[in-house]
């Protein structure tokens, strides 16, 4: 009887040992330290959210900072894939550092879904899916308005990174699709820069009617305040990564009046009742706020939450065909992501497919204006 006993007790420790194996593992690298922190701790913030299982398993989530430096996200990326074997790579939200995490996650045969609108080169998505709405699709968004307000000209002032340059490409060839409003100069600035003089005053100088700015986080409000300090008086245009109340905290007066592409995740109150995303965008707000605070919401904490979404809707798909940890449950979570159809985020609808590892169509952006210090949806974007 005794024998008996200690059988039954020692099938059931390989039993509880086979489920532990079966564990979700995920691995995040995100910019929590240095100029993209900004983008890294909302994000982290609703990660402390997540349930404790998906798609009925136990979630494991190994989060490291990635420091806002490709050589430290591509140190987490082999980390998480060589030594910690998880199901699924998550990030960056820096867009340089994400690009930098691609290749040795491909190798690994392992899904990254990305945190930022990364571009990749063509043939080199096969394992990346970008959770973030895309430039061109924001950029879509943003010339449909400023041509409805009759700017013809803009500036451009971004970043010397990859988020900068893949927004001044995506934007110029948006604007010839839609016989938008051509760019007549061009500013660049670091992530790390303190201050953009020189390239305020190049553009002042120039005069379009409009400016674009391409920057991220609190990082967005100092070039926004170097143009007005500057005697900048046209349009100001901020894209998705500007998409926090930094923005304002940090610019105050000088941003009033000034526009910003965003998901509908920041609004939800302001949706109509027939937006896909209005209850979804809602839900999001009450978790996120009920912790953090009334107006701590911002466009990363809302990308955290959707990964969920996902998650949920994948996994069980993938673990019908393989066991969590294995490289053919890997291989089965990229295929069930890339055929999971019609899937409603808080930033929008989401329809992956074979050919298009972004998502998002041109009805997901809404523009935004800071009236009073608040973000007010312009109603010709809805």
């Amino acid at each position: 009887m005794t024998l008996s006993r200690s059988l039954v007790a020692a099938a059931f420790a390989l039993g509880m040992s086979g489920a532990a194996l079966a564990d979700i593992t995920v691995g995040i690298s995100l910019p929590l330290t240095g100029p993209a922190n900004g983008l890294g701790i909302p994000m982290q913030n609703y990660i402390k959210l997540w349930p404790e299982s998906v798609g009925g398993e136990k979630l494991k989530v190994i989060l490291l900072d990635d420091a806002s430096d490709p050589t430290r996200a591509v140190q987490n990326a082999r980390k998480f894939v060589n030594e910690d074997k998880v199901d699924i790579v998550m990030g960056s939200s820096a867009t340089v550092n994400a690009v930098a995490m691609a290749e040795p996650v491909a190798e690994s045969g392992t899904v990254q879904l990305m945190f930022s609108p990364a571009a990749l080169q063509a043939g080199k998505d096969h394992w990346a899916f970008r959770l973030p709405q895309g430039n061109a699709v924001m950029a879509h968004a943003m010339i449909e308005h400023m041509k409805k307000l009759g700017i013809k000209s803009v500036g451009f002032l971004g970043y010397t990174d990859a988020y900068g340059e893949t927004w001044l490409n995506d934007f110029k060839a948006q604007s010839a699709a839609l016989g938008g409003p051509p760019i007549v100069a061009v500013e660049r600035f670091a992530r790390p820069d303190t201050s953009v003089t020189g390239q305020a005053l190049k553009l002042v100088q120039a005069n379009p009617d409009a400016i674009l700015i391409v920057a991220s986080g609190s990082g967005a409000a100092m070039p926004h305040k170097g143009l007005i300090e500057r005697g900048y008086k046209g349009k100001i245009y901020q894209t998705h990564a500007a998409a926090t109340r930094d923005l304002m905290r940090i610019g105050g007066k000088d941003v009033e009046g000034s526009y910003v592409v965003s998901g509908p995740a920041l609004v939800p109150e302001q949706l109509p009742d027939s937006h896909p995303s209005k209850k979804v965008a809602q839900d999001f707000v009450n978790k996120y706020e009920k912790v953090y605070g009334p107006g701590s919401r911002n466009q990363f904490a809302g990308h955290a939450y959707d990964a969920i979404i996902v998650l949920d809707k994948v996994v069980p798909v993938a673990k019908a065909k393989a066991k969590p940890g294995t490289p053919e449950f890997r291989a089965a979570l990229r295929d069930a992501i890339e055929n999971m159809g019609r899937t409603v985020l808080c930033h929008g609808v989401l329809t992956y497919t074979k050919d298009n590892h972004w998502g998002f169509t041109v009805e997901t952006p809404v523009m935004l204006k800071v009236v009073n210090g608040d973000w007010k949806i312009e109603p010709s974007s809805m």
